[in-house]
């Protein structure tokens, strides 16, 4: 399966259409749905952004994680499945970002698309150069590291 990766900058029209980048709407369109997901993100002023499969994840570990009707499930779900709009793609393969996304984000003129594996996150150009600058000092500065998976083939076993 293709993975989101990259960054890239589109314009908005004045009816907030913005091109989704053709690598990311191949990565949708694959995977079998028309459009994509897009809801505010609740740590960054930003947005999430995923195919359908991956909102399926989201709503099916909601319900693994935390009990019916708790508070952190209900405040969870109010957050990610009750705020997300289907947008689906036009013939040129853009998407309208409504307006309560948009003033969440701060997007105006131009949307950056950012691949995060599974998902994308969308930003404006700005915010999303200051987030990513204390993010990779954190991380350097924190000495991080990665353990690294094995590969593995299709039908389980170790490569």
């Amino acid at each position: 399966m293709s993975l989101f990766v990259g960054r890239h900058v589109n314009k908005i029209d004045k009816k907030g259409r913005v091109s989704v980048p053709k690598l990311f709407r191949s990565v949708i369109l694959e995977r079998g749905f028309q459009g994509m997901y897009v809801f505010p993100s609740f740590k960054h002023p930003a947005l999430e952004a995923c195919s359908e499969e991956f909102l399926v994840r989201i709503s099916n570990s909601l319900d693994d994680a935390h009990e019916l009707f708790s508070e952190e499930q209900d405040d969870l779900t109010a957050i990610i499945l009750e705020s997300a709009h289907s947008l689906a793609f036009d013939p040129e393969g853009r998407i309208v970002l409504p307006p309560e996304l948009r003033e969440h984000a701060g997007i105006e003129d131009e949307a950056l698309f950012v691949g995060r594996g599974d998902r994308i996150r969308i930003w404006e150009p700005a915010a999303y150069q200051t987030n990513h600058s204390t993010a990779f000092e954190r991380a350097r500065s924190s000495g991080a590291t990665l353990k690294l998976r094995r590969s593995t083939s299709e039908d389980g076993g170790e490569k």
